[in-house]
């Protein structure tokens, strides 16, 4: 947990705010307990945190996720799902979701990112792919809600409305407008004509626990039913970690190769690659808006350090595709000149 993290949980927690004793309280009367130690577990990007309650022969995790900004219900509505699909998940042991409380069992305190190196990397990949086949196995429509047009454009507008207008200071002029439409248009058609699946919609090394079995799966509250290369390159294109390209390519043929085995309805392979470098590209410039804005909004800088990861990912990939030539030229005239790579 890095500096600026334990300094704010130091901050929200001394003498416990009102949220966190109110959390405390529930859950020990949840529990039938009383004696239970109460710490900060984690944060994330939103406006959820967790804490850990430790007790002689046993821990729990307990999310604080106020309802005016967050609803729990998708958590446990997911979590069902996935569970269902034999994927392995929190066990939601009790839940307030007007209160905004959630009881949760433990998976632990180390995520993937925590512990993958060369050495491990390809068992601990090589369980995610197999339970990322057993999730999207899982997929039936309208249960889910559909990472349509709509949605998938929003995300996209995070991208000029705060990376590019608040964190670069740039407004785009009437000819990078239309290179921005033309790269839009193009990304979310393609995502709309891939196969649809489940989506976790963050399934990353930060998001997986080395767990038995492996991986226990956390912060899928989010999940929608939509592009089936999303969760893959996801996976591999990560926004902490970067692996090499050829290594990128051999995951990502390892899960098709088991999708395709499993009956999920892959293309052909140079098709698939495509639609998860482009599916890809519509997330990481998703990515670089959200980081900015929580960093200008919700005051957690410490997101901006990875954004030139983004950059790089989108630059790597723009080369090899005529068609994505007009974000090629935005990010040329724009992003490049500003960022240090």
């Amino acid at each position: 947990m890095s500096i600026i993290l334990n300094r704010w949980f130091h901050l929200v927690t001394t003498a416990l705010d009102a949220r966190a004793q109110a959390a405390r309280g529930w859950a020990c009367a949840a529990l039938d307990r009383t004696a239970l130690d109460f710490a900060p577990a984690s944060a994330d990007a939103s406006f959820r945190r967790y804490f850990r309650l430790t007790a002689e022969g046993g821990t729990w995790i307990v999310m604080d996720a106020p309802p005016d900004k967050e609803d729990c219900a998708p958590f446990v509505r997911v979590a069902a799902l996935m569970r269902e699909a034999q994927v392995h998940v929190p066990d939601v042991i009790a839940q307030d979701l007007d209160r905004g409380f959630l009881l949760l069992s433990d998976l632990g305190n180390r995520t993937y990112l925590d512990v993958l190196d060369e050495g491990n990397a390809e068992t601990l990949f090589i369980d995610a792919i197999n339970a990322l086949v057993r999730w999207q196995s899982a997929s039936r429509v309208g249960v889910l809600p559909d990472y349509d047009a709509a949605l998938l454009g929003r995300e996209l507008a995070l991208f000029p409305d705060w990376y590019l207008a608040r964190h670069l200071d740039v407004k785009l002029d009437a000819e990078a407008q239309r290179l921005w439409d033309e790269t839009c248009t193009l990304l979310i058609g393609n995502a709309l004509a891939q196969p649809k699946v489940y989506v976790h919609r963050d399934y990353m090394p930060r998001n997986l626990m080395p767990s038995v079995p492996n991986p226990g799966v956390l912060d899928f509250q989010d999940a929608v039913y939509g592009p089936l290369a999303y969760d893959p390159i996801c996976l591999f294109r990560d926004a902490f970690l970067s692996w090499p390209a050829e290594r990128v390519d051999e995951w990502l043929r390892r899960y098709w190769d088991r999708a395709g085995a499993a009956g999920l309805p892959v293309p052909a392979w140079p098709d698939f690659r495509r639609d998860a470098d482009w599916i890809g590209m519509q997330r990481h410039l998703k990515v670089l808006g959200i980081f900015a804005r929580i960093n200008y909004r919700d005051g957690k800088p410490k997101y901006l350090a990875d954004t030139p990861r983004f950059v790089r990912y989108v630059m790597d990939v723009v080369p090899a595709y005529p068609q994505l030539a007009p974000l090629a030229r935005l990010f040329e005239r724009y992003v490049l000149p500003r960022v240090v790579l």
